[in-house]
């Protein structure tokens, strides 16, 4: 029974590791993937809504999808049906750099000028909304990752030192410890935040922001990776490293660090959508990543705008993109959880 539950548990696990190599792929590849410049305006076009793929035209049917083009009108938008636009795989179109390495302007679907296909409409300048999703993405998920670095490689180091050589420096690393776990740490990232630098470059405030909400929440790790240290430390076989003249670096090293993987992994898996949400706080409130380049968090901060709100449901999609990261990370740290506890 047992084993019939670890192997359930391991093909869960494999499962959402798969879906979340895939979503990180497809942010990755974000410039081959989005049809078009992020920060491109089409003034013609302002909140203009999801194009309609056909297969269907008003005489036969298509086996490759089209389009047709958004005219304006008095009440909002209505198809042009003058004009077709095919979708092609594999066009040419607005240059980016690819993984950050090469120039490109490959993509990976597209229409021929001036046909739009805008999969997710498109916001108050026009910009299509599919790609600034794919590009915030980038942004808000690489907060959250490196943020949790951050957080658990200061958490790892304290919790260790802390539970390795116990007596006051166990007592004062972990006072020090209660006091982060009691601060309101939503509340004391936005003071922290508000004091540092407005007027920087999205790459400085990208590095501010990610020490700041990493710095921040090191403590509960540090205090799981403590109790697992403290545990480890006793057992047999570290005692008899030490009987025979291991030294303080090697035990760590050699047998106690290994021990806490489980729980540092389990944690990066809770932290990383915890953190991707705090980044899209601090942008929505204007604190983050500012425009032009593009955010979930400032992607949303449309959406203050009651009229906005009501309106353009689309624009929500940032949105929709946090909920689907987090519920896999979610569920990648329950089943992590799960079966280090099995084990």
């Amino acid at each position: 029974m047992q084993v019939r539950v670890r192997c359930k548990m391991s093909g869960k696990i494999t499962w959402l590791i798969i879906l979340l190599v895939g979503l990180h792929l497809l942010l990755l590849l974000a410039g081959f993937v989005a049809p078009y410049d992020p920060a491109a305006q089409n003034r013609e076009l302002p909140y203009a809504p999801p194009t309609r793929l056909h297969l269907w035209d008003s005489s036969r049917f298509h086996l490759r999808p089209f389009v047709y083009p958004w005219s304006p009108v008095d009440d909002g938008y209505r198809e042009d049906r003058s004009q077709a636009y095919p979708v092609h795989a594999f066009v040419r179109g607005d240059s980016y750099r690819f993984l950050g390495l090469f120039e490109s302007n490959l993509h990976l679907f597209g229409v021929e000028n001036p046909g739009k296909c805008l999969l997710l409409g498109a916001d108050a300048f026009g910009r299509d909304e599919f790609s600034r999703v794919l590009y915030g993405g980038q942004i808000s998920v690489a907060a959250g990752i490196v943020a949790t670095a951050v957080t658990l490689f200061v958490g790892s180091v304290i919790g260790v030192v802390a539970g390795y050589y116990g007596g006051w420096i166990d007592e004062t690393l972990m006072g020090t410890t209660e006091l982060f776990l009691s601060l309101p740490w939503l509340y004391f990232l936005l003071g922290v935040r508000a004091f540092l630098p407005l007027h920087v470059s999205a790459v400085r405030t990208f590095f501010l922001l990610t020490c700041v909400i990493g710095l921040i929440g090191w403590a509960r790790p540090a205090r799981l990776v403590r109790g697992v240290v403290l545990s480890s430390r006793t057992r047999n076989y570290v005692s008899a490293a030490r009987g025979f003249g291991g030294a303080d670096f090697y035990l760590l090293r050699r047998h106690i660090a290994p021990e806490t993987f489980g729980v540092l992994l389990t944690q990066a898996a809770m932290l990383v959508p915890r953190y991707i949400a705090a980044e899209v706080a601090l942008s929505f409130f204007g604190l983050g990543v500012n425009e032009p380049t593009a955010s979930w968090g400032n992607m949303l901060s449309a959406l203050q705008q009651y009229s906005v709100l009501i309106s353009y449901g689309w624009l929500l999609a940032p949105a929709a993109a946090l909920f689907v990261t987090s519920v896999i990370y979610y569920l990648l740290a329950d089943a992590l959880h799960s079966r280090l506890e099995s084990r």
